[in-house]
């Protein structure tokens, strides 16, 4: 995959789901070793054991290959990231339909790039509000149109490269 098509995570993010797919693909052997004992009992139409065994198998498979396309297919570079202008891997600043006391702070990326902050929404920029604000800069208002087709003006406060640190501490303007 190109290097501009590929999606932002955090760094902490990235470091969660390789420890995820390194615990998922170590557990491997052992869900082998669970459907053998349960093939061993017996006729597998009617062993409940067997079936369980071979779905946890089944779910852990399709978890392991979400996670190593995400991971194939994202980046922790931020390239281009400007200080002051909205890009995917910015922390960004927003308030909406010229109220600047309905403020939102958000993180321009895919929901694999969510962190543990709580209280740091994800946007993806392929989303009406993410694409709307990717390249706008501190001070610019766009529009987009809104799922339940509203229209909604956003002005960028201030955007800023992802940060753990910063992104824990809202900045106010």
């Amino acid at each position: 995959m190109a290097e501009s098509q590929q999606q932002y995570i955090t760094p902490e993010m990235k470091a969660k789901l390789e420890a995820e797919l390194q615990q998922l693909i170590d557990n491997r052997p052992v869900i082998a070793a669970e459907i053998n004992e349960r093939r061993e009992e017996g006729d597998l139409k009617e062993n409940a054991g067997y079936d369980a065994a071979r779905e946890q198998q089944d779910q852990e498979e399709a978890r392991i290959k979400q996670i190593s396309e995400i991971l194939s297919n994202s980046t922790t570079e931020r390239n281009n990231i400007v200080e002051g202008v909205a890009h995917i891997g910015s922390v960004v600043h927003v308030y909406y339909n010229d109220d600047k006391d309905d403020r939102e702070t958000f993180l321009i990326g895919t929901r694999a790039a969510s962190t543990d902050n709580a209280d740091l929404e994800t946007y993806s920029e392929h989303s009406p509000l993410g694409a709307a604000v990717v390249g706008a800069a501190e001070g610019e208002t766009r529009k987009y149109t809104a799922p339940n087709g509203r229209e909604i003006s956003v002005t960028i406060v201030s955007a800023e490269p992802y940060d753990s640190v910063k992104a824990s501490t809202p900045r106010a303007k």
